[in-house]
């Protein structure tokens, strides 16, 4: 049988905390019909009628009140010294008429006194604070659940509300707790499951899909299980495009060939035990007899860097043309040398994703040449290029919603996080078709931020159109009068230096490097030369190199 109603101090000193938990019904008092208050940093509203699972109690303080003055100080719940009742000619007796027990003989505690504490407190003495009689106060924490909340709620016992003990009558009540999608992922023992949206998603959106605005509060889902794909982060050259591939995708792809704009990054392209084959597309001015220009249709294998530091180059071997009997010629070109290079040989096999990664190490350039057959529109079958930047292990949860149980997609909840409750009712297979998933395409933030997460260093930022570089000095920043370093042919290099400003447009183009002082002359015969008088011989080349 529910108790009188009580103050919610009155009710918590006198609760016996083995009896825990019991259940409250809030009553009246200053905070009610949904006021709405600050506990520990959160907002916690208590309204008339709510109810409250009280699991745990904790001592914060205890307020010394000083009969005759008023006075009051704190004690902490760790104060050591000892208390007995005070002698007065009407000694204070408590409602039953039992004074505290064992106090006059040898003394107690402060938990002691507290635990004998019924309701109203006692005058009692205690000589490690003064000679006056004193009024304890206790102030406890009370932890306590309610419905609908994540967090276990932490109230003052001094809370200016009247509460009523409802343990008996309320046993059957269901305190039901919000869980995160991140908490659901670790639960698959109780997927599949219903679930309704309490909280969308926080934070600025991360897919450009038509599924993600309905994720708002209200929404009812179907949640299925873990998804056993994993993901390809992926972005379309030339465009401010970035998707995440599923595993699942049906597309066939071909390799691209790599395009490559100066040595650093032809260096970068490198990979072990295999050699790079390369055409210039460009032509571009040498350094002097040590760097020989290049010429737009060259045909260069890149082998390996050689030198350290500053002087580290890229040791290539040059073919011999066509109309030339020679065969070819070693060069060691330096990293900071401009230049524009296709790489040649590349495989024209049509390939699966999941056959492509196998084979080919990310990043990688390909296209797409047979869309995905499940698709009603594949995005990626009308881009000329994709770039592959890694794979992505991320755990995905499979969903739909409930007014379209066939239709399915799968979220990321450590990146689309939301808050639901789920309910007891049933799911019934199968599985939701989950199409629309194989390709999601990002917002270009959101790409910003996986590329930052990748191993190995941080992202680039968004593309920004060069800096000129300053008046008298040459495309890397260095004078045209300063010598260039020479060759270093010692040992293997290691990590590549800093890379250079980019180079700075010219009247004729994107200019290479400065030439060597007094190497070379300032002549016009040294002037780059555009390449429409090459252009019927680049095209021949290319058609018989590139397989599209």
């Amino acid at each position: 049988m529910a108790m009188d109603p009580l103050s919610l101090q009155e009710y918590i000193c006198s609760l016996d905390p083995a009896t825990l938990p019991r259940i409250i019904r809030i009553c009246s008092g200053v905070y009610f019909q949904g006021s709405v208050y600050e506990i520990s940093g959160n907002e916690c509203c208590l309204s008339t009628g709510d109810l409250l699972k009280v699991t745990a109690v904790a001592l914060q303080k205890v307020v010394c009140e000083d009969t005759e003055t008023g006075q009051t100080t704190e004690l902490p719940p760790t104060f050591k010294g000892l208390f007995q009742p005070a002698p007065a000619p009407a000694p204070r007796l408590t409602p039953q008429g039992p004074l505290l027990q064992g106090g006059r003989q040898r003394g107690l505690t402060l938990h002691q006194v507290l635990g004998q504490w019924d309701r109203w407190p006692q005058p009692l003495l205690c000589h490690a604070i003064g000679p006056r009689a004193l009024l304890l106060h206790p102030v406890y924490e009370v932890h306590a659940v309610m419905h609908l909340r994540r967090d276990v709620v932490k109230i003052p016992s001094s809370l200016e509300v009247d509460v009523e003990d409802v343990t008996e009558e309320a046993q059957h009540v269901h305190f039901a707790r919000p869980l995160l999608l991140s908490e659901v992922l670790a639960m698959e023992e109780a997927l599949p499951a219903q679930a309704r949206i309490l909280e969308g998603p926080a934070g600025p959106a991360i897919f450009e899909s038509s599924w993600v605005p309905r994720l708002q509060r209200g929404q009812q889902l179907q949640l299925h299980g873990r998804s056993c794909t994993w993901r390809v982060l992926a972005s379309a050259p030339g465009s401010s495009r970035h998707f995440l591939l599923s595993s699942a995708y049906q597309g066939r792809f071909r390799q691209r060939p790599r395009r490559f704009t100066g040595v650093r990054e032809l260096a970068g392209g490198l990979q072990p035990g295999r050699c790079l084959r390369v055409v210039v597309t460009q032509d571009c001015e040498g350094r002097g007899r040590d760097v020989p220009p290049l010429g737009v249709g060259d045909r260069l294998e890149a082998r390996g860097l050689w030198g350290n530091g500053p002087g580290t180059h890229l040791l290539c071997h040059r073919h011999g043309g066509e109309e030339e009997e020679e065969e070819g010629e070693d060069l060691l070109l330096p990293l900071d040398l401009g230049g524009s290079f296709v790489e040649e040989g590349c495989d024209s096999k049509k390939y699966g994703l999941v056959e492509l990664l196998a084979q080919q190490a990310l990043p990688c350039e390909v296209r797409v040449v047979a869309p995905d057959p499940g698709l009603e529109r594949d995005t990626l079958g009308t881009l000329p290029a994709l770039r592959l930047e890694a794979r992505l292990d991320q755990p995905f949860l499979v969903g739909s919603f409930c007014d379209e149980p066939e239709e399915g997609f799968e979220i990321p909840p450590r990146w689309l996080d939301l808050s639901v409750l789920l309910s007891e009712e049933p799911v019934h297979p199968p599985a939701p078709c989950t199409r629309r998933s194989r390709v999601e395409e990002l917002t270009e933030a959101f790409y910003y931020r996986l590329l930052a997460q990748l191993p190995g260093g941080t992202a680039p930022p968004p593309p920004r159109p060069p800096k000129p570089a300053p008046a008298g000095t040459g495309p890397g920043g260095r004078h045209p009068s300063a010598p260039s370093p020479p060759p270093a042919r010692t040992r293997l290099a290691s990590p590549l230096p800093p890379l250079p400003t980019p180079a700075r447009p010219s009247t004729y183009g994107w200019r290479g490097p400065p030439r060597d002082a007094g190497t070379e002359s300032d002549s016009a015969e040294h002037d780059y030369e555009t390449v429409d008088n090459n252009v019927q011989k680049t095209i021949h080349k290319m058609q018989t190199i590139f397989p599209f």
